[in-house]
């Protein structure tokens, strides 16, 4: 294939398809993984621009190239020694001049040669990149959870649907078979009518051993603030267990797991286009230090079919070893609980039953960085689309907006509007600061 073959295949992707994580650099990628084990030539693999690569994102990044499908063309990080070690990383192993690097997101969207994009940045960055990068008619894998806000999520589902990209959430739990196995099987209704789905995860933490004072020349901590208010640095708060507790950046551990199971439970009921329709709880918040979000909470959120969710956390994220975390639907014959590499049931005779071909079948995915990469080849929807997710992470929001009050908010979810409570009504947005908007 020459370069003018090369450019048309690129082009033909687009028109058919329509920063920064915190943690160390923990991953070692194998040489197979970069693509170098033979399998889809160079030019046909899907080439994969990476805003955002600490620990997660290299991890994911890790998920992609493992599908021998792709190849990593550019990398952004905010933080330049954490970016030019992944670039050195990648030029050894491909034993090339390796990818570009760069620390504004706005350089690897703006490259013609890159066909899809991995975002794994805090919360407050999501919006932003991906939005741009529906624009450039880039493909999007993004990282849980969707948005920081619920009105963030509803653009960023506008504009993928407007420029017809394919995007693919970070909930990989939808790629997972004993998820779906028990999804299947509440939905057919193998424990009798559903009336309850609790969700427990882990609380969030407070902040120890916090301090101030000037960022590292290697970060741009102006930067990785973006839209987020002016605050002074701290290695704590762009630290990743850091910036996931402060409500400025994230919403606390209610929208970090919360997005994973609260969309299992939506996706469990069939409500994964809709959302509830009032909302109360309440949560224990730190008195003191950088984070603000709930350390411990119970909030119930009602749906207009009867079904109550019940989601809460006990206990702060490490004060406790080996935590409680799943989903359990509860009906009018039995229950079914779920949680990561489990699935049991009451009676367990519910756990052989065979869904039949007339039943509900659910999207079917093995793996979810493939889930992606093919769909970016045939147009196909992903695993967990972005509707589904803002829906889903909505939820969590609306939780936290509740708790933060400390009263019940009604909910429509036909306009996602707040029913007569301006205050929480504003609380569905945040301002961004000078020059970002969306």
């Amino acid at each position: 294939m020459n370069r003018r073959q090369e450019i048309s295949r690129r082009a033909l992707l687009r028109r058919t398809a329509g920063l920064v994580g915190a943690a160390a650099f923990p991953y070692i990628v194998s040489s197979s993984a970069l693509g170098n084990s033979g399998g889809i030539s160079a030019s046909n693999r899907i080439t994969i621009g990476c805003i955002g690569v600490g620990g997660r994102g290299t991890g994911v990044m890790q998920a992609l190239l493992t599908t021998g499908q792709t190849q990593v063309v550019g990398i952004c990080d905010v933080d330049s020694n954490r970016c030019n070690a992944v670039k050195d990383l990648l030029a050894r192993k491909y034993k090339s001049a390796g990818c570009a690097s760069c620390t504004d997101f706005r350089e690897i969207v703006a490259r013609d040669d890159i066909d899809a994009v991995m975002i794994a940045t805090p919360d407050h960055w999501h919006a932003l990149s991906a939005i741009e990068a529906a624009k450039a008619g880039k493909a999007v894998y993004c990282e849980k959870p969707l948005a920081l806000t619920v009105e963030q999520g509803r653009k960023m589902v506008e504009a993928a649907h407007r420029y017809g990209i394919v995007f693919q959430t970070g909930t990989q739990h939808r790629s997972e078979a004993h998820f779906r196995r028990a999804c299947e099987l509440a939905r057919n209704g193998r424990i009798g009518k559903l009336h309850t789905v609790e969700v427990e995860i882990p609380g969030s933490m407070s902040t120890a051993g916090f301090g101030f004072g000037p960022p590292p020349e290697t970060l741009d901590y102006d930067m990785w603030l973006g839209p987020a208010p002016e605050a002074p640095y701290s290695p704590k708060r762009v630290d990743a267990f850091g910036w996931r507790w402060i409500l400025d950046y994230a919403g606390g551990c209610v929208t970090d797991w919360g997005a994973h199971h609260i969309d299992i439970a939506q996706w469990g009921m069939g409500t994964t286009d809709t959302g509830p329709i009032e909302v109360r709880g309440e949560g224990v918040f730190p008195r003191d230090g950088l984070f603000d979000s709930a350390l411990r909470w119970q909030y119930e959120a009602r749906y207009a079919n009867g079904v109550t969710v019940v989601c809460f956390a006990k206990a702060e994220l490490l004060a406790r070893g080996q935590y409680p975390n799943g989903i359990k639907f509860i009906g009018e014959k039995g229950w079914l609980f779920v949680d990561t590499g489990r699935i049991d049931a009451e009676p367990k005779s519910i756990l052989k039953e065979e869904i039949g071909p007339n039943e509900i079948h659910l999207y079917e995915s093995s793996d979810h960085a493939s889930n992606f990469i093919d769909c970016i080849r045939t147009q196909k929807p992903t695993a967990a689309p972005v509707e589904q997710a803002h829906r889903s992470v909505t939820v969590c929001h609306l939780g936290n907006i509740a708790m933060r009050l400390g009263r019940k908010i009604r909910w429509d979810p036909t306009t996602e509007k707040i029913i007569a409570d301006d205050k929480a009504s504003r609380m569905l947005s945040r301002p961004m600061r000078s020059p970002w908007r969306l």
